[in-house]
């Protein structure tokens, strides 16, 4: 059994209606996440393993972004030869690269780390008090890495449609282009939110209705959390961290917004004192 720490409580004081200070409350996952990280051997000797293959992971997409964007931006729009023309361009090639470098990197790394998300959510909860994660069993086990790899996949195709959706606006040069860059980044923000808070919330078998319904209700809470996430992965050393942070990060905003009366208690048994 895992125990939790003394005082004070990792889990996060939510107030029950949303206000302006949701978006700083949600940002500040991102400490409170690192802070627990840091201060349970557990987690991290987990976040130690996951950062390993997530540097791994990110090293090889930069690489092949750096390669390929300037072919895929010039395929939609060709380099202008007048100098300021291309001043634009290279401007455009570098928030492609970005917007798709943040993308690539939460397209592939929750897939390659989908086994040991779990884990690392269920370590989190026990720190949070409450919850006793359960005996392991292998047929369990590989149950919970199918079902979760397969609502990963899901979500990561959620992600790809909204941005598909906005991908027509590339076809207006320069204004479409940095259209398609902002609104493909808020959608990822309000995505990186949505996908590490469903992850425990799946572990509970809360329906995904009831995910979306607490995305809508506490939008600007969600926004200030995945905002975080988004710029760790611009943080050198840092930002192969990431996904553990935003694992832990998730999870505590769940328990947060249970404990605010924001999510109701969860269909499994998983959480003690139900």
């Amino acid at each position: 059994m895992t125990h939790p720490p003394t005082h004070p409580s990792p889990v996060p004081t939510f107030s029950a209606r949303a206000g302006p200070a949701d978006v700083f409350q949600g940002l500040g996952l991102i400490f409170r996440a690192g802070h627990l990280i840091f201060h349970t051997p557990a987690l991290r000797r987990l976040s130690a393993l996951c950062a390993a293959v997530t540097l791994v992971a990110l090293g090889g997409l930069f690489v092949l972004l750096w390669m390929y964007a300037p072919d895929l931006l010039g395929w939609l729009w060709t380099r202008p030869e007048p100098w300021y023309g291309r001043v634009f361009w290279y401007l455009v090639l570098v928030l492609m690269f970005l917007v798709l470098l943040v993308v690539g990197a939460n397209v592939v790394v929750p897939v390659v780390l989908a086994p040991l998300q779990d884990p690392l959510s269920e370590l989190t909860e026990a720190q949070c008090g409450g919850y006793d994660p359960p005996p392991f069993r292998l047929g369990s086990f590989l149950q919970g890495l199918a079902t979760g790899l397969g609502h990963t996949l899901a979500r990561v195709c959620f992600l790809v449609l909204g941005l598909a959706v906005l991908f027509p606006l590339n076809l207006l040069p320069v204004v479409g282009n940095v259209a398609w860059t902002v609104l493909g980044t808020l959608w990822t923000v309000l995505w990186l939110a949505g996908e590490h808070l469903a992850a425990p919330m799946t572990r509970h078998q809360y329906r995904f209705a009831e995910v979306r319904r607490v995305l809508r209700q506490r939008w600007l809470l969600c926004l200030g959390f995945g905002a975080g996430v988004y710029l760790l992965l611009w943080v050198p050393i840092l930002n192969s961290f990431f996904l553990p942070v935003a694992v832990v990060g998730g999870t505590l905003l769940y328990r947060g917004l249970l404990a605010a009366g924001n999510v109701p208690p969860p269909p499994s048994s998983g959480l003690l004192g139900k």
